[in-house]
């Protein structure tokens, strides 16, 4: 996979937090939301059908898995999985922890309001936390 590059908007947008089997798990620099980004190391996929059948159940096991451990970890009403692509075509999932009391609820986070970027300090303090969530999960694909 010599070929892959991450599209320079979700490097521009995002802090790297770590590298799973499949995906580079990535943090939305938005201190609004505890909001990470799944994108599978693919050249070439913009949707969830271009990747092959065990591929696809790889990206959906790590982004419930990441999902399950940050709403586990943060707290929320609701958690948010989607994969959008409008703006950036490069295949990637969102995984985004909602309360009732966060700035959008209950609409998208998509589009709302101005980005809060993180204060290096809270940035330091969520990476490490979700990392360290991340790193207890068990992502390797099941054998056939």
């Amino acid at each position: 996979m010599t070929d892959f590059a991450t599209d320079p908007r979700l490097v521009n947008d995002s802090y790297p937090v770590t590298e799973l089997p499949l995906c580079q798990l990535r943090l939305m620099d938005d201190a609004r939301f505890p909001w990470l980004v799944l994108i599978p190391r693919q050249p070439d996929a913009r949707e969830v059908f271009d990747l092959d059948a065990r591929t696809q159940q790889q990206l959906w096991r790590e982004a419930t898995a990441v999902g399950r451990a940050m709403l586990a970890a943060l707290g929320g009403d609701k958690l948010n999985i989607a994969s959008l692509g409008n703006v950036v075509a490069q295949l990637h999932v969102h995984v985004v922890v909602r309360r009732r009391e966060d700035a959008a609820w209950p609409a998208p986070v998509w589009g709302h309001g101005q980005a809060e970027v993180y204060d290096l300090d809270r940035l330091a303090a969520l990476r490490a936390h979700v990392l360290a969530e991340v790193e207890r999960l068990d992502l390797t694909a099941p054998t056939a």
